[in-house]
């Protein structure tokens, strides 16, 4: 798995401080109850000494040792149903002292031995998603929802769509770091390449990898705050690193940034050392091939036309048919 170094420290954290509270909470609670019952606080004394006689028992040995064992278990159970009882008859439930974890499964520790729990695998998977920059979209547009009805038979237009769902969804589905696939998705506004790009981001991070999404904008906007200190720059990474280090970057609209010298540059060497490193990026844009090559240098270009599975995006924009349907 590739998640997030900073979200996995923030999560681990996190689960440390759950932990710890909830046996301090716990510890509050007994000592509460030690004060208002004594009654308690004498059996709980003789439950905590239970190891120390147990242990007694065996260093003495003998035939009779299991049947003392035994006799110190009836004694514990008695001495646990009459706590129970006392605490019931004061008005607590029975397990009122006892410590009580988000998760009993790993007892707010995130690991079953040296698994990781389902609960930090879901706290993790949220983590992803707020510092993927996919902000409201996450659960809106997923593979499930993407409806092949928007697209026309004519022409094979709904065939072709349904490849390019079928790739992607393909990609997904088998996403591995160590495996590294570039796609250009292209077409016009509104064919569904964001739907798609964000049912992707969620579907990867699901799987436990760290995933980026970013508009070309957004993401040349950190370099020049980064460069030029500039605190009205569209900032959405505090660390520029994970342009060159998630394990899935996704850069959405390429083309409605601005293109200079500067721009280019940084462009160039996140795609660039992303190929390089064989790390995965899916770009989005409207531009044709032919745009691309006009709009941005020809080691950019080559590099996106040449490294990048092409995927295009054909039919009528989804958006104005759903407006004329209504």
């Amino acid at each position: 798995m590739g998640y997030n170094k900073a979200d996995y420290t923030r999560i681990k954290e996190e689960f440390s401080n759950k932990y710890i509270r909830a046996r301090e909470v716990a510890e509050a609670r007994r000592r509460d109850i030690h004060t208002k019952i004594p009654e308690i606080f004498e059996i709980d004394m003789v439950l905590s000494r239970t190891g120390m006689d147990v242990m007694s028992v065996i260093s003495v040995g003998g035939k009779d040792a299991t049947e003392k064992i035994a006799e110190l278990e009836k004694r514990n159970n008695a001495l646990i149903a009459k706590r129970g009882a006392l605490l019931e008859a004061q008005g607590y439930p029975t397990d009122y002292t006892d410590v009580h974890y988000e998760c009993e499964k790993c007892g707010d520790t995130g690991y079953i031995e040296t698994t990781m729990c389902d609960c930090m695998k879901r706290a993790l998977a949220q983590a992803g998603y707020e510092s993927s920059g996919l902000g409201a979209l996450i659960g809106k547009q997923t593979f499930e929802n993407f409806k092949l009805e928007y697209y026309s038979e004519k022409d094979g237009i709904r065939q072709k769509m349904n490849v390019a769902y079928n790739i992607i969804k393909g990609f997904a589905d088998s996403f591995d770091k160590n495996t590294s696939i570039n796609i250009l998705l292209t077409g016009g506004t509104g064919l569904g390449k964001t739907h798609l790009s964000t049912a992707l981001a969620q579907a990867v991070i699901d799987k436990g990898f760290d995933v980026l999404y970013v508009s070309a904008v957004g993401m040349l906007g950190d370099f020049e705050e980064r460069r030029f200190g500039n605190s009205s720059s569209l900032s959405r990474v505090n660390d520029i690193s994970r342009y060159y280090d998630a394990d899935l970057l996704i850069i959405d609209d390429l083309g409605t940034e601005v293109v200079n010298k500067f721009t280019q540059s940084y462009l160039y060497e996140v795609i660039n050392i992303r190929i390089n490193t064989r790390k995965s990026t899916v770009v989005s844009t409207n531009l044709t091939p032919a745009e691309i090559n006009a709009t941005y240098s020809e080691r950019i270009s080559s590099r996106i036309l040449g490294e990048y599975q092409p995927i295009l995006f054909r039919g009528v924009d989804i958006r104005k048919q759903r407006s004329w349907s209504k």
